[in-house]
């Protein structure tokens, strides 16, 4: 019988791990979903898992591009059926953020790095149509409603500062769509907003009110493909709707809101924000939202609860500690959580995964709990396009997963966090390193990284997953210390009537049974669940005693 990679991982680790008592259980129902303690897990569709081979070549692309910049074969389809295998859902993960699964520019380009491709979804060439290489509207449809159908949201990536670079393939949009200079030189508002990214990725120009006409090369396309009447009859009926201008911004946003109100999207991870006006996001959030709310009438079986819309910002170089006010140079800040986000992507968390436990989870709770109160951050320590990840060579991957599954704030885990997969490749430059293909092979063979092996990691970071999915406090409650060592803390949340409390105990000795300090938590008597372990005890002087050793206790009264 032939294994799938999960099955024969999950056996693996089993073998790895078999001094503890037994496997932690699925994730009791009852505690309420909640943005501040999502797990979302960021995959480059094209990147995670190849789910139809057939469309590998689309639109003529050759294989001639520079290390890790061309197209490898991952697809939507290949992302619905890690779902469907529990691949997901077993790590913990309540939410997927897809990178951008709209139409490419077709050629490739070389943008000082050598000829690259737009197989991470930045360079778009029409917001309306899905690249082929990543599958069909129907492919895109079966994802998110699989992902509904397994309690899993779906986060889309969109792009509303920039088109794709420009290429003899692929013509610059006209010039009342786009600027094609000067580039940016982040000095302060203007010399960030009003400029280029970089050299040929021509930025829109999303300040003005002034009506536009189509893009020609848009036009010519819709009619190829026998779509054009149908698009403009939307497009009318929108700017009639809204009364906006027919100004770029909005064409954007109309075709942006689509996504959610045709597949019922929950949420958007808003790209390289800093470098449009602020007021455009929350313009962006208004219609997405009525997007959100149209597709969860229309989809009552399919929703998942009834949260609103979510947003969070892409604000590059932004920490926690900026809290609500972003310095953009030259004396001026932006709050752009008072601009239609819910949430900043927190790019210090690599960093000041540097410190300590208690600094770094204190620190977090009280910028939560304090000037932040009512939003949150996602905190990552590996992405995409941050050349400097925490341990890129995986040396450290068990301390990886309880620093960032256990802060609090949202939890970024970047495709391959959990896996071990090296952020280095042999002849690639700048930010290729980040982007190599998921390590399945590795996972299923169970390879050596450093002083672990690839399953036991990937173990790890799924008990302390499934423990965060069930447990809202742990990103976001209150965080507070109870003893030094072993290090040990608790969590306490409260929202709408409910309540969760938890206390976690990491560098455990792994050669003996220790007493965990429990008191003012949970009272002498109550049996408690360790979720690493899945053993249970009964509470005794306000302390609690498993009866096997490991290196973290996890413990909740479920």
């Amino acid at each position: 019988m032939k294994l799938s990679v999960l099955a024969a991982a999950a056996l693996l680790a089993s073998n790895a791990m078999s001094s503890f008592a037994q496997a932690a259980a699925p994730a009791p129902a009852g505690k309420p979903f909640t943005w501040e303690n999502a797990t979302v897990y960021f995959l480059l569709t094209d990147r995670f898992n190849n789910g139809n081979p057939a469309n590998d070549r689309a639109y003529g692309r050759k294989d001639d591009a520079a290390t890790a910049r061309g197209f490898m074969g991952g697809d939507l389809a290949g992302i619905t059926a890690k779902i469907k295998e529990g691949y997901f859902k077993d790590l913990g993960v309540n939410a997927i953020w897809i990178t951008p699964p709209v139409e490419q520019i077709h050629a490739g380009t070389d943008e000082g790095t050598g000829k690259s491709y737009g197989f991470h979804g930045y360079w778009a060439r029409d917001f309306t149509a899905i690249d082929a290489a990543l599958g069909t509207e129907d492919d895109l449809r079966t994802l998110v409603d699989t992902a509904h159908a397994n309690g899993i949201r779906v986060i889309l990536d969109v792009v509303m500062n920039h088109t794709g670079p420009v290429t003899a393939q692929d013509p610059a949009w006209p010039s009342s769509w786009v600027r094609t200079g000067p580039a940016c030189t982040y000095k302060d508002v203007r010399t960030t907003v009003d400029c280029t990214l970089v050299k040929n990725l021509p930025d829109f120009l999303t300040a003005g009110n002034a009506n536009v006409a189509l893009p020609p090369l848009l036009v010519a396309k819709w009619k190829k493909e026998g779509r054009y009447e149908r698009e403009v009859k939307e497009l009318d009926a929108f700017f009639k709707r809204t009364g906006y201008p027919r100004a770029p911004r909005y064409y954007l946003m109309k075709w942006h809101a689509d996504y959610v109100r045709k597949y019922g999207f929950d949420g958007f991870r808003a790209d390289t924000v800093k470098h449009t006006e602020p007021g455009v996001w929350k313009e962006l959030k208004k219609e997405a939202s009525l997007a959100y709310e149209d597709w969860k009438r229309a989809n009552p079986g399919k929703r998942l609860g009834d949260q609103p819309f979510f947003m969070t910002s892409e604000v590059y170089g932004y920490s926690i500690r900026h809290a609500r006010k972003y310095d953009m140079g030259g004396g001026e800040h932006v709050d752009y959580l008072a601009n239609g986000f819910d949430n900043m992507i927190n790019f210090s968390m690599k960093s000041d995964a540097q410190q300590g436990y208690e600094q770094l989870f204190s620190d977090y709770s009280k910028a939560l709990h304090g000037e932040m109160k009512g939003y949150s951050v996602l905190n990552y320590l590996s992405s995409h396009d941050d050349g400097s990840p925490f341990d890129p060579l995986r040396q450290r991957p068990l301390e990886a997963a309880n620093k960032l599954l256990l802060a609090p704030g949202a939890a970024q885990v970047y495709y391959g966090d959990e896996t071990a997969r090296v952020l280095k490749i042999e002849g690639a430059e700048g930010d290729a390193n980040l982007r190599s293909f998921m390590n399945w092979e590795e996972l299923a063979s169970n390879a050596q990284r450093g002083a672990h092996r690839v399953a036991e990691v990937r173990e790890h970071w799924a008990r302390l997953g499934r423990f965060r999915a069930a447990h809202p406090s742990v990103g976001a409650g209150v965080h507070q210390m109870i003893q030094h060592s072993p290090y040990t803390f608790k969590r306490t949340w409260q929202k709408d009537g409910v309540s969760d409390r938890v206390v976690v105990a990491l560098d455990l000795p792994n050669d003996k049974v220790v007493a965990i300090p429990v008191g003012g938590v949970f009272n002498d008597g109550q049996t408690v669940r360790d979720w690493y372990t899945g053993a249970s005890a009964v509470v005794k002087d306000g302390k609690v005693r498993f009866g096997s050793a490991a290196p973290v206790a996890l413990i909740a009264q479920d």
